[in-house]
């Protein structure tokens, strides 16, 4: 196991990536391709589609999901684009259609699995194929109750092969079982470049001096594992003695017992992150989700929901509230730590990074992003209009 302590090659790359690699625009458009179209993205979790009709939408890098529960009880993903005029089919974030979704433009009506129910003003247009004109299905896979969806077939293997080595860690939480406590959606939005984000949630130096919270409930012992084939694992077990602060102290004395969870896992918090930009975080009150949506080069969201036990207790709500408190703490704190960090690659200080041992997650997250994307290993920023092709041509060279 690395810890950022041991076992860390005594001579590697400490200067992450280079400072325009938060800003460029060419990039920006790169990333859209080669990252969030081919990769996976967590949607929501299946509690928030339980019952025919139900849908939930996701919008990210020029792409739009639908995952709808239909008639049949199934569960589908499709595209979220009408085939007459492109219009989304539904606008909102969720929500539920009872019969058909029905386009809000011109009227063009879907069944719930996906096919055309019907046109309006049919006459008006030539012969067409019903069959052929149905809602484009996207590819989807169900992992312990998390819905996936890829947009475009990318190099990243099923969802259960990348997360499938921590199978036995997740199995005890039950999270198929769980059911939707805060529904996914945008929390955050901050004007920094989304890998900003990434950086500061890749590594645990920061956190005593960044987040006392934190620091107070699992500081001491916290270790972030290095991204190992797409996804890396980060372990707080909770400090032991008193805690200092107010919602630290009242979550570790509300927290219950929480049956087939081992003791390991009883008082800890468990972070298993997927590249490219999805965080799931595993706590005996609860488990969560959240991703990074890139906006713009210089501006990013971040959306996630809360998950819970069926079967919740008044201490187990109330430890979840408090747990929540330190997260929303958490989140303030480090949105603040992005902006100036990512506002620093354009000054004219600024000459780079020195990644501590503490840090060498972070430099294995780079590394994954350098594989797809080797024009990183750049100083400099390719010239106007050449940095996709400069890409393809070192790809080629790898």
């Amino acid at each position: 196991m690395l810890d950022g302590k041991n076992n860390i090659p005594a001579d590697w790359d400490r200067s992450g990536l280079p400072g325009w690699a938060y800003f460029s625009n060419e990039l920006f458009n790169l990333e859209r391709d080669v990252l969030f179209r081919t990769h996976w993205q967590l949607v929501c979790h299946i509690s928030e589609v339980a019952s025919e009709g139900q849908y939930v939408t996701l919008d990210i890098a020029d792409e739009r999901a639908l995952i709808i529960r239909g008639h049949d009880n199934e569960i589908r993903a499709f595209h979220n684009l009408c085939r007459h005029r492109g219009s989304r089919v539904v606008g909102n974030v969720r929500g539920t259609c009872n019969k058909a979704l029905i386009c809000p433009y011109h009227g063009w009506a879907y069944n719930l699995n996906g096919t055309l129910r019907g046109v309006a003003d049919k006459d008006t247009f030539p012969p067409m194929d019903p069959a052929r004109l149905g809602l484009k299905p996207l590819e989807m896979e169900i992992w312990n109750g998390f819905i996936f969806v890829r947009f475009l077939p990318g190099p990243q293997p099923s969802v259960a092969t990348v997360l499938g080595r921590f199978d036995d860690e997740i199995a005890p939480y039950r999270i198929t079982d769980m059911i939707c406590r805060d529904p996914t959606d945008v929390f955050e939005e901050a004007n920094v470049n989304w890998k900003s984000v990434r950086d500061v949630d890749n590594e645990g130096y920061h956190v005593r001096q960044a987040h006392p919270s934190l620091h107070d409930l699992y500081g001491k012992d916290y270790y972030d594992e290095p991204y190992i084939n797409g996804t890396s694992r980060s372990f707080g077990p909770f400090n032991e003695g008193p805690s200092k602060l107010w919602s630290v102290r009242n979550y570790r004395k509300f927290l219950p017992k929480v049956d087939g969870l081992p003791g390991s896992h009883q008082k800890a918090w468990v972070y298993l992150a997927m590249f490219p930009n999805t965080v799931i975080g595993l706590y005996p009150d609860g488990v969560f989700f959240y991703q990074e949506i890139p906006v713009t080069p210089t501006q990013t969201k971040q959306r996630g929901g809360i998950i819970g036990h069926p079967d919740d207790s008044r201490e187990m709500k109330a430890a979840r509230y408090l747990s929540g408190r330190i997260d929303n703490d958490t989140v303030k704190e480090d949105q603040m730590l992005t902006i100036w960090s990512c506002e620093a690659t354009k000054s004219s200080a600024y000459d780079g990074i020195i990644l501590s041992d503490l840090e060498y997650g972070l430099k294995t997250y780079h590394d994954h992003l350098r594989v797809l994307m080797p024009v990183l290993n750049e100083v400099n920023e390719p010239s106007e209009g050449t940095l996709a092709k400069h890409n393809a041509d070192l790809k080629a060279n790898q």
